[in-house]
This record gives structure tokens, C-alpha cells and sequence, in this order.
């Protein structure tokens, strides 16, 4: 059983459908979800935590259905909103001391915990300062501490690196990323920063307007790009594309008469060419398809 299964799953409000019957599985690891605003990511988000119901579909997290079992659901899992959470007057420490009551923890046990995962996030004398005081990046710190409070099985971080500095952002995914690689943590990473997803999932959901466009291993849907060119020559096109298929390979048209062909194993990239001249034109442009996630992911959407 995969560690995450979603089949399909429809979520609305009222009449608006916001996730549209959509089937997934998933692996421990980083799981990318990314798509534009509106795609149903905070939508999918909430219907984990089970703050919504679905309309239909089924939820399996960690062997735990959905919704019956949402209190051990809930035991498992960090979250790290994207709004804000704190109390401006209230400190560091004793906020996540309530957190850990919230919980279940004893009062030592959370005032304990919480020096750790304070130490660990990097806030350190300005634990014991009214939060009012604390920069966008120490707010961000203090809310991925309480997610990580109760030493979760799976973290959900929404928009983690949201309002950072270069700086501030950089030590925010290194935290992320030793969470999730020697804690153990299967982490999903809800954001509109590509890089970030590329540099630290190993898989990807994406989302458009409530329908799932893609879900899977990341690094396949980046080699799947491999042996792509995008070409174009001079007209007439038509002759060009009949041999391109007399060839056996595939081709879909772009934008401005641009070809985007794979070429399949064991034809060479001058065999583009020799097409070209049997068609009586030439060859204008050829250069690799991109091959980075903003590129497939953006190829992904225009589908």
C-alpha cells in the first residue's frame, strides 16, 4: 500500500467543485504540490487535516482512512500554515509550551520539547521575546517549530519560504530538507517556487483548477524530456512532417510552426536533416526541449 493514496477524491463548496475527482498514490519522501493560484492545493491540504469533508473519493495517509480516522490522521501530522499563527504578545516558548498541551503533552514534557525544537530551528535568546518583535524569518522559524513540536510521521509546510531573504530562504529549505532526510519525515512542500520543488522532492502533484495534471516521480517527468528537440524550418512545413512520420517519429506542433519531437532510440539527431532535405527545405532551428521543472511544469498547464 502506498503511503499516501487519494482515489477519487471530489471536495467542493457549496456549488463550486474545487477538487475535481482526482486518483494519486505517493511514497515517503518530499512531494512537491504545486499549481496556480486556485488549483485546490490549500483545498487538498485542509481535506488532510480534516477540517473538510469530501464530497466523494476515499483517503488513505499512513494506512489511516478518511475521515474516520482523522484523530490519528492528526497524531502524525505537522502543518505549517502559510497565514500567521502566533500571538504578538506572547513568547516564543511559552507559545509552543500551549501547542504541546494542545496535544497532549504533559507541562515538563512540552516546556522540554520546546527548548529543543527552538535550539534546532536556530532561535535562540529571542525564544523568551514577545514574538511582536520577531522578523518574517524568525515568525517562519516559530511556525515550522510547532509543526515539528510533536515529532510527526509527515509535515505539510504551506508557502514555507514566503516573505524570506535570499538568505533567510536558503536556511529555511537546509532545515527542510535535514527534516526530511534524517529525521525521516515525508514532507509536502505546497509552494510557487519551482526551484525549491526541483532542489528538494522527490515527487510532484500538480493541481489546475481542481483536476490533477500530473502526479509522480519528479526526476522521470525530467528525463522524459530527454532525446525532445524543438525545430523548425523553412516552409512549406507539410512535406516536413510527413517524413518526420514515415520515420516513426513523433512530433507535437507549437506555437509559430515549431515542431517538438522525440526522437526515439537509436535515430541519431542528423536524421532531422536528412527528413528535411527529402522534404525540399531546411532546417531553420533545432535545439534541445527544456528540460527544467518551470518549462514542463508551464508545458503541463497549457495542455
Amino acid at each position: 500500500m502506498a503511503f499516501i493514496e487519494v482515489e477519487n477524491l471530489t471536495v467542493s463548496y457549496g456549488d463550486t467543485i474545487a477538487i475535481n475527482d482526482i486518483s494519486f498514490t505517493l511514497e515517503p519522501g518530499v512531494i512537491g504540490l504545486i499549481g496556480p493560484n486556485g488549483a485546490g492545493k490549500t483545498t487538498l491540504i485542509r481535506t488532510f487535516l480534516g477540517f473538510i469533508r469530501p464530497v466523494k473519493g476515499k483517503i488513505i495517509i499512513s494506512g489511516f482512512t478518511l475521515p474516520q480516522e482523522i484523530l490519528k490522521v492528526r497524531a502524525i501530522v505537522g502543518h505549517m500554515p502559510e497565514r500567521e499563527v502566533v500571538s504578538p504578545k506572547v513568547t516564543a516558548v511559552s507559545f509552543l509550551v500551549y501547542c504541546g498541551r494542545l496535544v497532549g503533552m504533559s507541562y515538563v514534557d512540552a516546556l522540554e520539547r520546546s527548548h529543543e525544537v527552538l535550539n534546532y530551528v536556530g532561535l535562540q535568546e529571542a525564544r523568551y521575546r514577545p514574538m511582536q518583535t520577531y522578523s518574517t524569518g524568525m515568525l517562519q522559524r516559530v511556525k515550522l517549530a510547532q509543526a515539528i513540536l510533536h515529532d510527526p510521521k509527515i509535515l505539510i509546510l504551506d508557502e514555507p519560504t514566503n516573505g524570506l531573504d535570499p538568505d533567510g530562504r536558503l536556511e529555511m529549505l537546509q532545515l527542510i530538507k535535514e527534516i526530511a532526510e534524517q529525521r525521516g519525515v515525508t514532507t509536502i512542500l505546497s509552494t510557487h517556487l519551482l526551484p525549491d520543488v526541483q532542489n528538494l522532492c522527490s515527487q510532484i502533484v500538480v493541481l489546475k483548477k481542481g483536476k490533477l495534471v500530473f502526479s509522480g516521480d519528479l526526476q522521470l517527468l525530467i528525463d522524459s524530456r530527454v532525446n525532445h528537440y524543438e525545430v523548425s524550418v523553412q516552409p512549406p512545413i507539410e512535406p516536413f512532417k510527413e517524413e518526420l512520420v514515415k520515420m516513426g517519429i513523433k512530433f507535437q506542433e507549437l506555437p509559430q510552426d515549431i515542431l517538438c519531437l522525440q526522437l526515439p532510440e537509436g535515430i541519431e539527431q542528423k536524421e532531422i536533416f536528412h527528413c528535411a532535405q527529402r522534404a525540399g527545405t531546411m532546417v531553420r532551428s533545432f535545439m534541445p526541449a527544456g528540460g527544467s521543472l518551470a518549462e514542463l511544469f508551464q508545458s503541463k498547464l497549457e495542455k
